[in-house]
């Protein structure tokens, strides 16, 4: 599973002209998942997301996490986390995990990630989504379960 998490001042994400979530400050989080995730993975990878502590404190130094902040959390699919372009100019997805599979295991991600942040909002799984953001810093973070010993 990778993540990628940006700290937004604000963040939005549309379908077929709706905008289906919107939040203010907080995570536009990213999702890819490959076929080897499971829902312990997921788990794993939600508390090490929420206890990051990248927001600054009253001295300017990253050590807030999202609770601190009463941060809000947007979710959104991102299949194409898993492009590999070691060969030629067209990316290949063949890691990114099946369409099926994949679409419980993020929906597995939005309800647990919720259970932890009330205030969550997230796209829809498969959909050509437009998302916009106003990141703040900037500051992106990327986790990878793989890398993370996940």
């Amino acid at each position: 599973m990778k993540l990628v998490i940006q700290r937004v001042k604000e963040a939005s994400v549309m379908v077929n002209g709706d905008i289906c979530g919107s939040i203010g400050q907080g995570y536009l989080v990213l999702v890819g998942i490959s076929d080897s995730d499971t829902e312990e993975t997921a788990d794993k990878m939600i508390s090490k997301m929420i206890k990051l502590r990248i927001f600054e404190d009253e001295k300017g130094k990253t050590n807030l996490d999202l609770a601190a902040v009463d941060g809000r959390l947007l979710i959104v699919s991102q299949f194409t986390l898993y492009a590999d372009c070691r060969h030629g100019n067209r990316p290949s997805f063949i890691q990114a995990g099946a369409p099926a599979p994949s679409e419980q295991l993020y929906d597995y991600f939005v309800r647990k990630a919720g259970e932890f942040v009330p205030d969550l909002q997230h796209g829809i799984f498969g959909a050509d989504m437009k998302v916009s953001l106003v990141n703040d810093g900037p500051f992106t973070i990327i986790l990878d379960s793989k890398e993370l010993g996940i």
